[in-house]
């Protein structure tokens, strides 16, 4: 996933994953995201998180520059920036560049993404711990390390198979053993592991995948760009209520190349 920033516009390009071209799907109402408003809960469950001294000194600057003074205020996502290590999921190539605040190429025509926007995903996921969180798109694997210090319980499909079948080596070499990935189309979601507490789209959709919503559990979330491939999207936060009414909420927009896959047939 590539991105690029201005003051007025994140600009996203994300692996090729699984939406088709269109109009997006009406939704029920729409308002805007107050960074303010995230609440953070007490982590009360125990699970294996690797931690890594090398290069902790720039995750640090990485965190207080790239994240913090950009306005990512969840102390748990926070430190979940903190103790991932960028580095471990780039190609040696690109080693000296892993704390830069940037995208960075790690092959098959796709980037690791920028820290902010990882943090700001998960920010807007308002993750619990004991969440079961459903992840499109491992790309790198970057993100969903992330995603595991906040919850035990992450999945993850990628439908680019070199990508996919790397991400899962790096898990097993660093120990995150929390992470369970799925080489696969992931419009259809995970069925077999559903239904979920969260879900994170990382590739521009021009809907809302309906197998996403109905595995999303009553009161989750899901985060995904929505508009139509190769131009400005709308990041979105989608709401399923109690009741199984869907609401949405804007957030910025930003410029995701197109998924792939089922939705294109």
């Amino acid at each position: 996933m590539k991105i690029f920033t201005t003051s007025l516009l994140v600009f996203i390009v994300a692996a090729g994953l699984v939406f088709q071209s269109g109009h997006a799907t009406p939704l029920l109402s729409e308002w805007h995201y107050d960074r303010n408003s995230t609440t953070v809960s007490a982590d009360t469950l125990e699970w294996d998180r690797p931690r890594f001294a090398e290069r902790h000194g720039e995750r640090e600057q990485l965190v207080r520059s790239g994240i913090i003074d950009q306005g990512i205020t969840d102390p748990d996502v926070i430190e979940a920036m903190r103790n991932v290590p960028r580095h471990e999921f780039v190609p040696s190539i690109q080693q000296r560049n892993a704390y830069q605040n940037n995208p960075l190429p790690i092959g098959h025509g796709q980037t690791i993404s920028q820290p902010y926007i990882v943090a700001l995903m998960a920010e807007l996921l308002e993750i619990e711990p004991g969440d079961k969180v459903l992840e499109i798109g491992t790309g790198s694997g970057y993100h969903a390390a992330v995603l595991s210090e906040l919850t035990p319980y992450i999945y993850s499909i990628e439908i680019v198979e070199p990508l996919g079948v790397q991400a899962t080596d790096v898990y097993e070499e660093l120990g995150y053993n929390t992470i369970e990935t799925k080489i696969g189309d992931g419009y259809y979601g995970w069925e077999e592991h559903a239904p979920f507490d969260k879900i994170i789209v990382t590739a521009a959709a021009g809907h809302v995948p309906p197998p996403l919503i109905e595995q999303l559990n009553p009161g989750g979330t899901i985060v995904i760009p929505v508009g139509s491939p190769y131009q400005t999207q709308i990041l979105m936060r989608v709401f399923k209520t109690e009741d199984g009414d869907i609401r949405t909420e804007r957030v910025l927009p930003v410029r995701f190349v197109p998924m792939t896959g089922a939705a294109q047939e």
